[in-house]
């Protein structure tokens, strides 16, 4: 009996102390933060839109989220 309890507080123990083998887990840098309209020019750019223009950047979102609007898009009764 008192071995097993001996054998369960070595357990606890080697439990206890390899939680404590973790790395710190620190930031880095921060990246610098650019605008989202600021963006490349890809193939997979939107017609209409031009790199860096904020303007047509908001008329994209808007034209896009209005082809979204499931009352825009039903058909007239």
């Amino acid at each position: 009996m008192k071995r097993a309890a001996i054998v369960l507080a070595a357990a606890a123990i080697a439990l206890g102390v390899a939680g404590c083998g973790e790395k710190p887990q620190s930031a880095s840098q921060p990246k610098a933060v650019t605008p989202a309209f600021s963006g490349p020019a890809t193939a997979f750019t939107a017609a209409g839109w031009k790199p860096g223009d904020e303007a047509s950047w908001k008329e994209q979102l808007r034209t896009r989220a209005q082809g979204q609007d499931e009352y825009s898009r039903a058909a007239a009764p």
